[in-house]
């Protein structure tokens, strides 16, 4: 029997929320956008539209992967940050708006005209690296992940945002394999800063994610005290350091700056005002 565009996301909606999914009706809506390849506003105004057997077949079992937990993003294999549009895979953390902060840090810090190396470490689905690349023309970058399947991600999403010429791909953990003369002027990461024993108390989805690029350690500071603690060799004179860190890490991690090799510029705050992303400059 034909089923209209209206039943399949009600009855698509009613399973999500019988299996604890928040906003149901909403991801029931852009599962069945991303089969159809249309947008929301088309499903609103032809609701009466009934399904194909094949979009039918589809739209069930993407709904049956949402309901079992799988990430919205990994089953539609995108997910919008900071304009732009950015495949992703079960390989790589999906993009947060939170992590928007370090780009914004970034372009206060380097005017349009400026010319500028960075690196970008720990960048699984290159998300932030080629955000800044695609707004600051004269920036170059090298993107930095121990993960080849991420790195292999992140070359996908450079090509298609027209920045691969201007990144570089980079295997290592942390600047392990990078030669001693690399230098930037800038280096940003989005760290895993997520305590080890919090991490199965994590939404099932978010435990979905890579687990290397979540678990931080017993206080979720173990990568980033080797940022603070690696980066000074790779930066040049008066380099800049801009990271994302968890909530409430910002005291803890002012305590690990001080006396250290840095100068705190900024603390920039999220939409709930609270502190996510560190601004530090190389003494």
């Amino acid at each position: 029997m034909d089923v209209s565009i209206a039943t399949a996301i009600s009855q698509a909606a009613e399973k999500l929320r019988a299996h604890g999914v928040n906003q149901a009706r909403l991801e029931a809506g852009l599962l069945l956008s991303h089969i159809l390849g249309r947008d929301r506003a088309y499903l609103i105004a032809h609701d009466d539209r009934a399904l194909s057997a094949g979009e039918s077949q589809t739209f069930g079992t993407f709904v049956a992967r949402r309901a079992g937990g799988e990430p919205l993003q990994y089953i539609t294999g995108h997910q919008e940050f900071f304009k732009r549009d950015f495949e992703v895979t079960p390989d790589v953390l999906i993009p947060r708006p939170e992590t928007e902060l370090i780009v914004e840090a970034v372009l206060g810090l380097f005017p349009g005209s400026v010319d500028f190396t960075f690196a970008d470490v720990g960048t699984g689905s290159g998300c932030i690296a080629i955000s800044i690349l695609g707004e600051r023309q004269n920036a170059r970058a090298t993107a930095i992940d121990k993960s080849g399947e991420a790195l292999s991600v992140a070359e996908k999403n450079a090509g298609r945002h027209q920045v691969i010429d201007r990144m570089r791909l980079a295997q290592s953990d942390l600047f392990h394999s990078l030669a001693q003369d690399d230098l930037f002027d800038l280096i940003v990461s989005n760290p895993p800063y997520i305590p080890d024993g919090d991490l199965s108390a994590l939404q099932r989805e978010v435990q979905r994610e890579p687990q290397s690029a979540l678990a931080g350690g017993a206080d979720g500071l173990d990568v980033i005290r080797r940022l603070l603690d690696e980066s000074p060799t790779h930066l040049s004179a008066c380099g800049y350091l801009v990271f994302e860190f968890g909530i409430n890490q910002d005291e803890a991690i002012v305590e690990l700056v001080a006396g250290a090799s840095w100068e705190l510029i900024e603390l920039r705050r999220d939409l709930q005002q609270i502190p996510r992303t560190i601004t530090l400059r190389k003494k």
